[in-house]
């Protein structure tokens, strides 16, 4: 089974995560079938990357999104909608 999920980069409090599909079996850190994106939330403007296409692809393929990512997807959705009604 294939989970998209957050990958832990980074230093002592200062962490960056990156945005992986990997296999269910492979540690948090570990080995992944491919990066689609990135997150820093450290700065005052949170940093959130992400490519839609091959998130779309994936979620096609049956890759399951973990609960952090989903919620992480769903807050940043919230703030664009703000931003553009602004």
């Amino acid at each position: 089974m294939v989970k998209i999920r957050l990958k832990r980069t980074g230093t002592n409090n200062q962490p960056k995560w990156r945005i992986v599909v990997a296999d269910v079996k492979m540690p948090r850190d570990g080995r992944f079938i491919e990066e689609i994106g990135y997150y820093n939330a450290i700065p005052v403007q949170e940093v959130f990357e992400i490519k839609k296409e091959r998130l779309e692809y994936w979620v096609k393929q049956g890759a399951q999104m973990s609960v952090t990512l989903k919620a992480l997807l769903k807050r940043m959705e919230k703030k664009a909608r703000r931003k553009a009604a602004v």
